[in-house]
């Protein structure tokens, strides 16, 4: 994860803590001015926990619901059985960190805890009207509750309209990387044939030559095999991403044809930029994403770096543009693309990171090993 991701989720859950607080101390003070001084510590009690678990709801989504549905269980029983007359409906508070709770199960737990989760939570409102007469601060609870439901189950229908569009997604770009290793095999077959057919030309002119002659040959076969298993890795029918093949065009022309619908690039790579040709297509693929994403999101750029270079990890590339810093391009510069170029560079064994630059500007780098013996 992302260092932005994390300052975003810490911010998050900052105000969600904020809120929570206030609505404890909205709660307390109804409580003192309505039945008096003695009677909001037990509801403010309630309401703490339930909040504090609904801040780690993302730990352990289903022991942190289930913790507080018995808080809030408990706090509406002992309402009902105090000798004194006590509040037994959850307080505002305490139903604002169910429905956190509730509405953050319902997203993302299996259909069947989801559902226990929600009638829980719904059982608990019911157990209290059915001791005693319902109140307005019991029609609250209930409407929260049943609200959590509702967006938790609409997050859940775009969680998985999401997935699905998703798997489409990795679906079309496995059948371009098929057409990559057809490529990639036969550029590597016909060297063979080749050398095959030169081999033989030796052996009728001079046989003591034709070992060397072979010797080319298995090495060109076991870089076809080599090339072969890294492109059919990329094509496994697992969760991982893997983004479309970027065809014959090289770096230059992309750059060119970039640079007259957007802002000015700037290529920097090496003179003798020669790799295999799996880690040269995912290269490209790199920066054909991320000048995609600065004509879409990042419009006021005015000059885009892509720089190729060697590292003793094997290749690197980053694209970085300009642009002045916005929240909305900050939130847009993701997509599959970006997550269908880190799960490609990852399976090739490199690394890719993506985000806003120190000042201004966004930046995509990627590191890429080199198999031993190729050049890099």
């Amino acid at each position: 994860m992302s260092v932005p991701v994390r300052w975003g989720n810490a911010v998050s859950a900052a105000g969600l803590g904020a809120v929570f607080l206030v609505a404890i101390a909205v709660q307390a003070l109804a409580i003192v001015q309505t039945w008096g001084a003695a009677y909001w510590i037990p509801g403010s009690v309630a309401a703490v926990v339930v909040c504090a678990l609904a801040l780690t709801r993302h730990r352990e989504r289903t022991w942190t619901a289930v913790a507080g549905l018995g808080v809030a269980a408990l706090a509406v029983l002992v309402g009902l059985l105090a000798p004194i007359r006590l509040p037994a409906e959850p307080g505002p508070a305490t139903t604002l960190g169910l429905a956190v709770l509730i509405g953050s199960a319902v997203r993302a737990l299996p259909a069947a805890r989801a559902g226990a989760v929600a009638g829980a939570g719904l059982l608990v409102i019911a157990g209290q009207s059915a001791a005693r007469p319902a109140t307005a601060v019991t029609g609250i609870a209930a409407a929260g509750l049943l609200a959590a439901v509702a967006v938790g189950l609409s997050l859940r229908r775009q969680d998985g309209r999401a997935r699905a569009a998703a798997e489409r997604v990795r679906r079309a770009e496995r059948l371009e990387l098929a057409r990559e290793l057809h490529d990639i095999v036969a550029h590597h077959i016909t060297g063979m044939l080749i050398q095959a057919q030169a081999a033989q030309i030796v052996a009728r002119r001079n046989p003591q030559q034709v070992s060397e002659s072979l010797t080319e040959i298995e090495a060109a076969g076991s870089e076809a095999m080599t090339a072969m298993r890294r492109v059919v890795g990329l094509l496994r029918d697992t969760d991982d991403a893997a983004p479309a093949s970027p065809g014959p065009e090289r770096l230059g022309a992309l750059v060119e044809r970039f640079s007259r619908q957007g802002p000015t690039v700037i290529l920097s790579m090496p003179d003798d930029a020669e790799w295999p040709a799996e880690v040269s297509s995912t290269l490209y693929r790199i920066v054909q994403e991320a000048l995609t994403n600065v004509l879409r999101h990042a419009r006021h750029a005015r000059t885009v770096e892509v720089t190729v270079g060697r590292a003793p990890e094997g290749v690197t590339v980053e694209v970085a543009d300009d642009a002045p810093p916005s929240s909305a391009r900050t939130r847009r510069r993701g997509g599959y693309g970006l997550i269908g170029m880190r799960e490609r560079v990852e399976t090739l064994g490199g690394s890719l990171c993506a985000g806003p630059r120190p000042g201004a500007g966004w930046s995509v780098r990627a590191t890429l090993p080199v198999p031993t013996g190729e050049p890099g």
